[in-house]
């Protein structure tokens, strides 16, 4: 059974940092993409960033360019989502998404077939 586990949302100050894993199970990463997603209370949800497991090909919203970084480990199936900076306006329930092969700027979330639960990340002091 494919199954995506996320992990290491909480509570961070203004500037903190947190790393986000996405752990995959029932399924290798190679033929897929994952992307990051967030949804914030009152607000739609938002692609964050995501990575073509296949070329390593990364992409990331405007609005955490810089901050944030995705990555994957194949030897533990995870992909990680190293977040910088934070502020406020992350504060949101995270959630990660597997869709075949590639993903772009263009990706939507429709076109993810496999979320997981959530994590949710607060920012505030």
């Amino acid at each position: 059974q494919l199954q995506l586990v996320e992990s290491g949302g909480g509570l961070v100050q203004p500037g903190g940092s947190l790393r986000l894993s996405c752990a995959a199970s029932g399924f290798t990463l190679d033929y897929y993409a994952i992307g990051w997603f967030r949804r914030a209370p009152g607000k739609e949800r938002e692609g964050v960033s995501c990575i073509s497991i296949s070329d390593g090909s990364t992409y990331y919203a405007d609005s955490v360019k810089g901050r944030f970084t995705i990555s994957v480990d194949n030897t533990k199936n995870t992909v990680y989502l190293q977040m910088n900076s934070l502020t406020p306006e992350d504060t949101a329930d995270y959630y990660c998404a597997a869709k075949d092969y590639y993903c772009s700027p263009n990706s939507r979330g429709y076109e993810y077939e496999y979320w997981g639960q959530g994590t949710q990340v607060t920012v505030s002091s």
